[in-house]
């Protein structure tokens, strides 16, 4: 049996999580491809990473979802950032590290990751 503190303790956590969730206009969207291929490729580490570092540092602008399948099997895992009024940028075979990378130094320096990125011709 839990104590009451356990249990609203716990509640807060599951709060902040639910709190990531929740979307609105002016957020950045980091949308990970989570499909079968995604999820064989290492794409559910990533997810993880990139949710607990977007709560760790508090984030608010920013909101981390999942999906299912876009369609670039080959190079799974993979992430889009949507940034209000910009074009969407994806980041292809990502690791929890790279994730860390991009949250870094394009999610909160603004500046994008081009060594991840896949170009309009579908070369990276």
């Amino acid at each position: 049996m839990k104590t009451l503190e356990e249990l609203k303790a716990i509640r807060e956590k599951m709060q902040g999580q639910i709190g990531l969730r929740s979307e609105t206009a002016s957020q950045t969207r980091v949308v990970v491809g989570m499909a079968t291929c995604g999820i064989a490729s290492g794409a559910r580490p990533v997810l993880t990473a990139l949710s607990d570092a977007v709560q760790e540092k508090n984030l608010t602008n920013i909101a981390v979802v999942q999906t299912g399948c876009i369609g670039l099997c080959q190079y799974e895992p993979i992430v889009e950032v949507f940034e209000p009024g910009k074009d969407k940028v994806t980041y292809v075979k990502m690791t929890p590290e790279k994730a860390m990378e991009v949250l870094e130094k394009h999610l909160i320096g603004g500046k994008v990751v081009d060594k991840y990125i896949i170009s309009s011709e579908g070369r990276i």
